[in-house]
């Protein structure tokens, strides 16, 4: 287990693990067609865009929005060959986010809604998503036990304005962009450890995604399931069949509050300082060994 023989780093997961993208990315579209439709150019939209633009479910755009994010990593996750490197360079998540906009944005009858500007301002949101009650302050403690990093599929212009936006005390801020592919690849888990200069056991992925973390786990890697509302794609089967095999590390389910009232992050530090026998006010952070 992670507690019993501690990894040396934490690397993150951040969309939806460590960032609540859900609800920024529904608010800011809601409030961006709000006003579109009530400032003075709105008198030039067509009667349809003006419409649906009323009357659609923007949390439910939102999620169709990541989803092809989804779709895009996966379909991603083999690195270019030589040969097409130099024809085919590698795409971007700001890149995505911007065309999938628009490309939705279309199949919803809403083009026009928006001038390219403020399309390419929307589109940045990704960069300006509000955390979890409990990573930022998680994350101050686990940093004085642990080297922290990244390791996202989103840019590492998106990770840098996220993790300062939120508030993220994360030094180390590794992307899939170093790597030439999207996770599920293995160049992203192994290629993450070796620029830490360590041992694929001695790191350990936190991650709201099964599906990331058993990638993570066939490198070598501890893994540490952080359950956040509505982000596990797996079946609730396949979610219980995770969970019986034993392969996740440490476990941390939605009402799992045994050591901080907060629980989500703050519970895996606290199941991290439970195990080092930690007395509040008492004890001392040392890296890579957890409190003594």
């Amino acid at each position: 287990m992670s507690t019993i023989n501690p990894p040396k780093a934490l690397l993150f997961d951040v969309f939806g693990t460590l960032v609540d993208w859900r609800h920024t990315v529904s608010q800011t579209l809601h409030q961006q067609a709000a006003y579109a439709l009530n400032s003075p150019k709105s008198a030039s939209l067509p009667p349809a865009v003006r419409l649906f633009a009323s009357t659609i479910s923007w949390p439910d755009f939102a999620q169709e929005w990541r989803d092809t994010y989804k779709i895009f990593t996966k379909a991603n996750s083999t690195p270019l060959s030589p040969s097409a490197q130099g024809k085919n360079a590698f795409k971007t998540v700001d890149q995505h986010h911007h065309d999938s906009l628009v490309r939705l944005l279309a199949d919803h009858n809403l083009t026009g809604l928006w001038d390219a500007d403020e399309l390419y301002s929307i589109s940045r949101i990704w960069h300006y998503l509000e955390p979890w009650s409990d990573s930022s302050l998680a994350l101050h403690d686990l940093g004085r036990a642990f080297v922290l990093c990244t390791l996202s599929n989103g840019n590492v212009s998106l990770l840098r304005d996220l993790t300062a936006h939120a508030e993220l005390p994360i030094p180390n801020l590794l992307s899939s962009e170093h790597f030439g592919a999207y996770k599920p690849s293995p160049l992203v888990y192994n290629g993450a450890a070796e620029h830490l200069g360590l041992r694929a056991e001695q790191c350990a992925l936190v991650a709201a995604h099964l599906s990331d973390l058993k990638a993570a786990r066939d490198c070598g890697f501890q893994t540490i399931y952080l359950e956040r509302v509505d982000e596990e794609d797996w079946s609730a089967e396949e979610v219980a069949q995770a969970r019986r095999e034993g392969w996740v590390d440490m476990w941390i389910g939605l009402d799992d509050h045994r050591t901080h009232e907060l629980g989500g992050l703050c519970e895996v530090k606290g199941r991290f300082q439970m195990n080092a026998g930690y007395v509040p006010g008492g004890g001392k952070w040392e890296s890579g060994f957890g409190l003594k």
